[in-house]
């Protein structure tokens, strides 16, 4: 039960909080001249009050204000760290476009170059095993009947010929492989040989053979299809030289070299559609006579 002093002291506490500020305000819009004693002791009571009630002010308006401020900052270096991001990757997106239109345009230069009916095939896999080295493909191309011993080229040059058929997949003897062998000229000098391939399970590489010791040969020499033998179209880039060892005897001298595609990043090729009939096999082939 509330008694009496207590209610009592409540409205006192209650006029108190509500006089003092009119007493405040009141003393604050008088001219200085027309204050009396109750207004100067008030304004007195109140200068420092609203001196650190200001000062406070400030120094919590600076804080939220400094606050506010680092907050939209760091939204902005989110918002910018966002853009940039996104274009640096829409930047990759344009290189890797520019980069597969040049190869898609250098395809269809080489599709235009080749004389003989092509069909297009992706690249799927390739297996090495001690005996061959296969690529394996998926044709682009509906309806075109491919056979055995095709030559099979990309924009680098040769890639190889096909070996089997199984529907839509075809598995292709890569020219590095020991069983491969196509006919070439040398493109600088003219010069002839045969390339074959060295069968190593651990590198791409080919060599040369039936290069006669008095043909000139040089480290760098692109080796080019002489149109002859599998009937790959003439001009096609086979290999480039990398070693060339010429022996003070015998009839043909010693020349390695790597083929000009590289198999590692072969994506897509083109299959020649000769006439396999045309095409004998390479273990027949024997190397023009010396003479």
């Amino acid at each position: 039960m509330t008694t009496p002093l207590r209610r009592y002291r409540d409205i006192v506490l209650v006029v108190l909080l509500l006089a003092v500020p009119f007493f405040f305000l009141r003393a604050s819009i008088r001219r200085p001249e027309e204050m009396n004693p109750v207004d100067r002791m008030v304004l007195r009571v109140a200068a420092p009050i609203q001196f650190f009630a200001a000062a406070a002010a400030r120094g919590i308006s600076g804080i939220i204000g400094d606050y506010v401020y680092l907050v939209d900052v760091k939204a902005d270096n989110n918002k910018l760290a966002y853009e940039n991001a996104r274009l640096k990757n829409k930047v990759r997106e344009i290189g890797q476009l520019q980069i597969e239109n040049q190869r898609l345009s250098r395809l269809l230069g080489l599709r235009e170059a080749i004389p003989d009916e092509v069909a297009s095939a992706a690249v799927i896999g390739k297996n090495t095993t001690e005996y061959f080295r296969v690529a394996a493909l998926t044709l682009d191309t509906v309806g075109v009947a491919i056979r055995a011993n095709m030559p099979v080229v990309s924009v680098d040059g040769a890639v190889g010929t096909v070996m089997r058929v199984d529907g839509d997949r075809v598995d292709v003897q890569l020219t590095v492989d020991s069983g491969f062998g196509v006919d070439v000229i040398v493109e600088r000098t003219g010069a002839r040989g045969f390339v074959r391939g060295v069968g190593d399970p651990g590198r791409y590489a080919v060599r040369v053979e039936y290069v006669q010791r008095t043909d000139e040969v040089a480290v760098g020499d692109l080796l080019v299809t002489s149109g002859i033998g599998c009937r790959f179209p003439k001009g096609i880039a086979v290999a480039r030289v990398v070693r060339v060892a010429k022996r003070d005897f015998g009839i043909y001298q010693e020349v390695e070299a790597e083929p000009t595609v590289d198999f590692s990043r072969l994506d897509a090729v083109l299959i020649v559609l000769s006439d396999p009939k045309d095409c004998a096999p390479v273990a027949k082939r024997r190397p023009r006579s010396s003479g």
